[in-house]
């Protein structure tokens, strides 16, 4: 069955290792009969802060994250590679976050759950991250409880609705060697045409 995907690449430079692993998926994924839409950090221009804006009086969008949104609320499958900086992700992919997961297009505060919560209006969304870092898997999870991945998961995408998120991580990023980064490429690749 094909899907409708998006591809963020979250590194906000303008060559790196997660350019390179999206790139690998999203050339996979069209390749396999999917419907592939790219957003590149690197490429967008827009202002990172939320501003005195509040939920009832939201800072307008920009054009790219007007259409980074739409994009968003288009896709059955998210795809987003973003390196582990500092316990977190790049701050311009946060901006990104803190500027286009607006309510009334992601979540709808006037239908609170019994906990108070908004309701998520992205719904029915599944969700890939390609994560770089310098820090093993074993570690992230047993130094760090794997704060990263529930941040993103819970806080970020599960807020709106998006889940299941699912994890693929390559470490240690910084020189990795040819050999291993071509296994990497592969490895998503492989994502891409199973669209996963």
């Amino acid at each position: 069955m094909t899907k409708k995907i998006l591809v963020l690449n979250g590194h906000p430079g303008q060559t790196s290792l997660s350019k390179s692993l999206t790139k690998a998926y999203a050339v996979a994924a069209t390749k396999a009969g999917h419907d592939v839409r790219q957003h590149d950090i690197s490429e967008m221009e827009f202002d990172m802060d939320y501003g005195q804006g509040g939920y009832k009086a939201t800072k307008p969008l920009e054009p790219v994250l007007d259409t980074f949104l739409t994009d968003l609320e288009w896709a059955d499958h998210i795809v987003m590679s973003t390196p582990l900086w500092w316990g977190a992700i790049p701050a311009k992919l946060k901006g990104l976050f803190d500027r286009a997961l607006i309510p009334g297009r992601t979540f709808d505060t006037r239908n609170p759950n019994f906990m108070g919560l908004p309701a998520p209006m992205l719904k029915g969304k599944t969700a890939r991250v390609l994560l770089t870092s310098d820090t093993p898997p074993l570690l992230l999870r047993l130094f760090y409880s794997n704060a990263i991945k529930k941040i993103i998961s819970r806080q970020i995408l599960g807020f709106v609705g998006i889940k299941p998120t699912k994890y693929s991580q390559f470490a240690p990023a910084t020189h990795p060697k040819d050999k291993k980064v071509q296994g990497w490429l592969k490895q998503v690749a492989d994502l891409g045409a199973r669209a996963a």
